[in-house]
């Protein structure tokens, strides 16, 4: 989720480098760094934490330039004119000035800044290794400048094209060279880049934000594309060098549009980010393919996980059906008995627990009150802490014996939307990694799982450009209704208590969620004619038992909304509107089915004129009781 921004032409650049990265911050903020050409050689200036670290260390080395003391930047004597720039999220290697960004070669004439994940970093590693490469970071990306420099023979757009051949995961990068000092290449694969244009000078960077101060004019770059920048112009050719002729758009936007990526709201830009998002989560924690590697800085110790008798997860709101997706899978796949727990109800029983027990507590922000509060509880009375969370330096991250981060990326939404998937992919590496190492699992079904897991994010993208149309469409019938029942079966269950909380935060509409093994018991009798019915009816062992819930909710005179799996066809028959997902392993259908039943909540709000950014009565981050 790092934010990457490059410039070429004829100002300085410095000042052009810390403002586009300014828009860029939310991308990440553990480390940030620019590197530019100036007076015949790339000097780079890297800084830990957020942008004001990199600013306060780039003054610093200008106040002593101008005492005499070292060169700078700042006091060049020819002001430098191409630079780039990254703020980083780390995936790769701890939080550090080695592992900022820019990379460089062994060289140093080239340098790079990279946004994404570079699957099959290590066997390029130990390739350059032997070849004599000397790296300086434990990062995945420092591989894309040495590959550079390495093929480098006069045209780094030619050396660009040959690394990009040899690079295997999701990414987006700029690299620039010594030896073309007006010269940039980017190159994109997934991740998200475009170009700004403006006479004599060019922009390129993770989004339209960073340059929109100095250009409106821009070029969407298509996976696989390549482009090369230069004061007097812009190349794009795809990643076999064939050229490809883009359009330059002018874009329309306010600063406040612009940060949404030109979407009306944070949260439908998040609802769209969340592909992306899992991607981050997933990729190189399942790069092998036969299995997840969780052996990552500040990950517990895997002799904990193998011997672990008893999970407990704690958490809050939406980290709570996240954590109860989990337990479905760990108890499924690993057969570890787990227990779940809200955690303002946790830190004030008195809870057995003991050594041997594994407690995870989920909270995006790593900040929640209520589940720090169980994490030390659990702590104190001899139980291993796992904090899952999104926030790096955050407090659970220091109260935990161990972490996982989601790495979805700032999210400015109060509503959770993709802090929750990523939740619960977190949940599912955790499940398969505790099934491979207790042996609980065929090899043939966890790469399987792996393999479902990996092809998540394209189901994500696919289903959101066909969603939409069809949970706008539902919404138009229901929008003024002021109840609704949602209803699961098994796994579907915390996807419907999930669906339920995202209509109640953002349209104030009352909503009920319940197994619907128990409508039966008592929520049947809130149904009259017309009642929206939202079933979560993807495919599972319990289809057939959750058909007959959706038929006692018909005779009642109710109108079912059913999410199912595409193509599977037993469940329309029996339902009044149907929103379908693709097909993936039944376990998995969650992070599918959850986004249907976002995309509704969002329609309805929007219809009834909210604001679903900020929620009435609701924070971000709930810090206190």
């Amino acid at each position: 989720m790092c934010g990457i921004v490059g410039y070429v032409g004829g100002r300085p650049v410095r000042e052009l480098l810390l403002s586009g990265l300014s828009k860029l911050e939310y991308r990440g903020y553990d480390s940030a760094g620019i590197s530019v050409i100036a007076d015949g050689r790339i000097e780079a200036v890297r800084a830990v934490g957020n942008l004001s670290a990199l600013q306060a260390k780039l003054d610093a080395a200008s106040a002593a330039a101008a005492a005499g003391s070292l060169s700078a930047v700042a006091v060049a004597a020819k002001p430098a004119t191409t630079g780039i720039g990254h703020t980083r999220w780390a995936t790769h290697g701890r939080v550090s000035e080695e592992n900022a960004h820019p990379h460089y070669d062994s060289t140093d004439r080239v340098h790079v800044v990279v946004n994404g994940i570079v699957e099959n970093y290590m066997a390029l590693k130990e390739g350059l290794l032997a070849r004599g490469s000397v790296f300086t970071s434990e990062t995945d990306a420092e591989v894309i400048a040495h590959l550079i420099a390495e093929h480098y023979v006069d045209d780094l757009a030619e050396a660009v094209r040959c690394a990009y051949a040899q690079l295997e995961g999701h990414y987006a990068f700029v690299a620039m060279s010594l030896d073309e000092p007006d010269v940039l290449v980017g190159a994109r694969k997934e991740c998200p880049l475009v170009v700004g244009r403006s006479d004599g000078e060019q922009f390129v960077a993770s989004a339209v934000p960073a340059f929109l101060a100095e250009t409106r004019h821009v070029q969407y770059l298509e996976n696989g594309e390549i482009v090369v920048l230069r004061p007097d112009g812009v190349t794009i050719t795809t990643c076999e060098g064939e050229p490809v002729e883009r359009a330059v758009e002018s874009v329309d936007w306010d600063q406040e549009t612009a940060e949404k990526g030109g979407f009306e709201t944070f949260m439908l830009k998040e609802i769209h980010e969340q592909a992306y998002a899992v991607a981050e989560t997933v990729a190189d924690r399942t790069a092998r393919g036969d299995g997840v590697d969780l052996d990552e800085e500040g990950a517990l110790d895997e002799a904990i996980l193998a011997d672990v008798q008893r999970i407990i997860v704690v958490a809050c709101g939406t980290a709570y059906h996240a954590g109860l997706i989990g337990r479905y899978a760990i108890e499924e796949w690993a057969r570890v008995p787990v227990e779940l727990d809200i955690a303002s109800e946790y830190r004030y029983r008195n809870p057995v627990v003991a050594e041997g027990d594994l407690v995870v507590g989920i909270s995006q922000s790593g900040e929640t009150a209520d589940t720090l509060a169980a994490m030390r509880l659990a702590r104190e009375r001899g139980a291993t802490v796992l904090a899952i969370t999104n926030t790096i330096g955050s407090q659970a991250t220091r109260e935990a014996d161990g972490v996982l981060f989601t790495r979805a990326g700032l999210e400015i939404g109060v509503a959770a939307t993709k802090t929750f998937v990523c939740q619960v992919a977190v949940m599912y590496l955790l499940a398969l990694r505790l099934a491979e190492l207790r042996g609980t699992l065929e090899p043939e079904r966890i790469a399987a799982l792996v393999s479902e897991l990996k092809r998540l994010p394209h189901s994500i993208d696919e289903l959101i450009g066909e969603c939409q149309a069809g949970a706008d469409a539902i919404a138009a019938t229901c929008a003024e209704r002021e109840f609704f029942l949602y209803i699961g079966r098994h796994v579907g269950l915390p996807v419907a208590l999930e669906g339920a909380l995202k209509l109640k935060e953002i349209s104030y509409v009352s909503a009920d969620a319940y197994a619907a093994g128990e409508m039966k018991h008592g929520p049947i009798a809130l149904l009259d004619e017309g009642t929206p019915v939202v079933c979560v009816a993807t495919s599972s062992p319990v289809l057939d038992k959750l058909i007959s819930n959706v038929q006692e909710a018909r005779a009642r005179g109710a109108r079912v909304i059913a999410v199912t799996t595409r193509g599977e066809g037993v469940v329309e028959p029996h339902a009044d509107a149907t929103l379908a997902v693709p097909a993936t392993d039944w376990m998995l259908q969650p992070v599918l089915a959850v986004i249907p039943l976002q995309l509704l909540a969002y329609s309805i709000a929007r219809r009834r004129g909210l604001n679903v950014d900020q929620p009435r009565n609701l924070a971000k981050t709930v810090t206190v009781e």
